[in-house]
C-alpha cells in the first residue's frame, strides 16, 4: 500500500484486486482508502479519487462531527464501558485472581493493573478479556450466518484491527476487532454477515449489498448505527 495525494485529497492505496468498482472507504480513524481494480494503474485511480471529492469531503465532515464527541477515559471508579451493547460501571479493587472481570453487574478492575501499567495496561486488560469472551460467540455467529450465506469461512479470530472492524482475508479467514464486542448483538451480527457476504463479492458493489439485504434486510439501519455510535466504541 502507498499514501498518494490529488490536489487537497489524501489517500491510502490498497492492493487492486478483481473487482468491477473503486471502493472508496472513510476508515475509522478518518484515513481515506482505496483499492481499485486490478486493471487501474495509480495515476487512473487519482482521477477516480478527484472525481469524487465531493462524496469524500461530506463524509470527512462527518466524521469529525460524529468523532467531537470521542471518549476520553480517566479510568476511575464508577466510568461506564460497554459490552455487548450494555453499560456498565468500573469498580477498581484490590484482590482478585484474574486482571478484569464482570461481576454482579460492574466490571471489576485491578487496582495494580492501573498502578503498574497505567492506561496501557487498563486498555490491555480489557482487550484481552473481549479476545477471550469473544471469540466464542463471534464465532458461533459465524456459523449461523455462513449457512444462510451460503459460504464456508475460515478461521475466526478476534483482535486488534487498528482501524477496521473486520476483515475478510482472501483464503477465507475472518478477522473482528475487539471492540466490535462493545457493539448490541444486532450490530455485531450485522459485522459478521458484512464480512461473509465478502466471500461471495471482495467489492462494496450492489451485487454484494444485495447479498447482505438478502441475509438481514434491515441492514441499513444497523450499518448507520455503527456509523453514528462507532467512535463511543473505545477505550
Amino acid at each position: 500500500m502507498q499514501l498518494r495525494q490529488i490536489h487537497d485529497i489524501a489517500y491510502q492505496l490498497l492492493p487492486g484486486a478483481e473487482r468491477q468498482t473503486t471502493d472508496i472507504v472513510i476508515e475509522r480513524d478518518g484515513l481515506v482508502s482505496v483499492r481499485p481494480p486490478l486493471r487501474m494503474t495509480p495515476e487512473q485511480v487519482d482521477e477516480t479519487v478527484f472525481s469524487k471529492r465531493m462524496w469524500i469531503y461530506r463524509n470527512l465532515a462527518e466524521w469529525r462531527d460524529l468523532n467531537a464527541t470521542k471518549v476520553v477515559r480517566e479510568w476511575v471508579n464508577g466510568e461506564s464501558f460497554l459490552y455487548l451493547g450494555s453499560s456498565y460501571r468500573l469498580l477498581l479493587v484490590n484482590e482478585q485472581d484474574e486482571p478484569l472481570k464482570l461481576k454482579d453487574g460492574r466490571f471489576q478492575l485491578l487496582r495494580s493493573v492501573i498502578e503498574a501499567a497505567g492506561r496501557a495496561g487498563a486498555q490491555r486488560a480489557f482487550e484481552n478479556f473481549f479476545q477471550a469472551k469473544g471469540l466464542p460467540r463471534i464465532a458461533a455467529r459465524v456459523a449461523h450466518f455462513a449457512s444462510r450465506v451460503g459460504v464456508a469461512p475460515g478461521y475466526v479470530q478476534v483482535k486488534e484491527l487498528g482501524y477496521r472492524w473486520a476483515s475478510c482475508l482472501p483464503n477465507g479467514d475472518l478477522h473482528f476487532h475487539w471492540k466490535c464486542l462493545m457493539a448490541p448483538l444486532t450490530v455485531i451480527d450485522y459485522v459478521v454477515a458484512h464480512e461473509l457476504c465478502h466471500l461471495h463479492h471482495r467489492d462494496h458493489s450492489d451485487a454484494f449489498w444485495n447479498e447482505v439485504d438478502k441475509v438481514l434486510p434491515d441492514y441499513r439501519q444497523r450499518k448507520e448505527w455503527l456509523r453514528q455510535r462507532g467512535a463511543n466504541l473505545d477505550m
